[in-house]
């Protein structure tokens, strides 16, 4: 199949670590060469925000990264980028009236979806689409922090009418989908994936002292609740935490969520034993991960939540919040333990549960490795999405037929 990805904000080209760039960026990628693998041809269309990108990249075999000229081409927060949906929109509407017409269109996050649901429309193709995180759920947690466009959940209630399916990464946004008012039979949960050659138990990793070492991956955003994980090394002597994330280690000074987090360790006098390391290769990941003794993930919401998974593919166990996809990911008390999210000592006394456990610390990083390998895989991702694409395609061709 020719297959179109739409991912207006999040190019699989990206450095990983900003605040608009994470797992999204990974997780689109990665599908897209997984599939391309299979003998699909994907091209990805995300937006130009730099003035000397070439309009066309070939990323790897099989896929081909577009840069879409809408707005202007720097870089653009996300929650301030549905203004120019429409040109983006109608920019792909026009290649692919003269080009090449895809099979299908899969767009990925809300803004992604109006421009993919104006081009399909035009050459009339179906369109999938994964939304990655909710505004609905955004605004429950976040509520006036929350910078999205006020329409977003109004436009996302009816995105998911518009499309011909919703692959969700999680069980829990099918439920929050249903509160929407979305069918669930026109919904599919599909979990994101993780390259299991890249991350494995065995290999290299970063140096390490003699203390117990906590490690924390992600986008430097309070809802990611590494503060609580701060917190909790008040109740973990000779624990270190290492966190990762964010601009590159020499502009963390200037970073407001890197500053915050350092204050909150000097007001628990835990400074000494916090090291913000900035952002990190994603090659360079699985040594970082294998360099913990547990791996921890707190965030007040998460709509799925890579890290956990490429933690189990190394090995290591997960403590987690017990929100939206670690639910589904770390499997308690036999992967990792969850806990309630903003509850430090939660997260202490399910720490302490695995360092001073060798045996338990062990075998939940052998159940780790075994569960990331029997469901995580990019290409048992890839062949469920597949199997998705083939169905809407089949669908809409059988609903024209029978118009006809």
């Amino acid at each position: 199949m020719r297959i179109a990805m739409v991912s207006e904000h999040a190019s699989p080209l990206a450095t990983l670590g900003g605040v608009d760039a994470g797992g999204q960026n990974v997780h689109v990628a990665a599908l897209a060469t997984a599939l391309a693998g299979r003998g699909h041809e994907v091209v990805v269309y995300t937006r130009r925000d730099r003035w000397n990108l070439r309009t066309h990249v070939r990323m790897t075999d099989g896929v081909d990264v577009v840069h879409v000229p809408a707005g202007p081409p720097r870089p653009v927060p996300k929650d301030e980028l549905a203004p120019f949906m429409g040109d983006f929109g109608r920019w792909m509407a026009r290649a692919w009236t003269t080009g090449p017409v895809p099979d299908v269109v899969h767009s990925h996050f809300w803004m992604s979806g109006l421009a993919a649901v104006q081009a399909a429309r035009i050459v009339g193709v179906p369109v999938v689409h994964t939304f990655h995180a909710l505004g609905l759920v955004k605004r429950r947690f976040q509520g006036a922090r929350d910078t999205s466009p006020d329409d977003r959940i109004d436009l996302e209630k009816s995105l998911v009418g518009d499309v011909d399916l919703v692959i969700s990464t999680s069980n829990d946004e099918v439920s929050e989908l249903s509160l929407m008012g979305a069918d669930v039979e026109r919904t599919r949960v599909v979990p994101c994936g993780v390259d299991l050659e890249l991350f494995t138990p065995d290999g290299p990793a970063w140096p390490r002292g003699v203390r117990r070492r906590l490690v924390c991956i992600g986008r430097l955003v309070e809802r990611k609740g590494v503060d609580t994980v701060v917190e909790a090394l008040t109740r973990l002597p000779d624990t270190e935490l290492v966190v990762a994330g964010g601009p590159a280690v020499e502009e963390l000074a200037d970073d407001p969520e890197a500053k915050r987090l350092r204050s909150v360790a000097r007001d628990l006098a835990v400074d000494d034993r916090l090291e913000l390391v900035g952002s990190v290769d994603h090659g360079d990941v699985p040594a970082l991960l294998r360099s913990a003794d547990v791996v921890v993930a707190t965030p007040w919401y998460e709509p799925f939540g890579i890290v956990p998974v490429e933690a189990m593919a190394c090995g290591r166990p997960v403590v987690g919040s017990a929100v939206g996809g670690l639910l589904d990911t770390v499997a308690d008390g036999i992967s990792g333990l969850l806990v309630p999210p903003h509850d430090a000592a939660a997260v202490a006394a399910a720490v302490r549960c695995l360092l001073d456990d060798p045996e338990l610390h062990a075998r939940f990083g052998r159940a780790a490795r075994l569960r990331a390998v029997a469901r995580y895989g990019w290409s048992r991702v890839a062949r469920q999405t597949e199997r998705a694409y083939v169905d809407v395609v089949r669908s809409r061709r059988t609903a024209a037929g029978a118009a006809v």
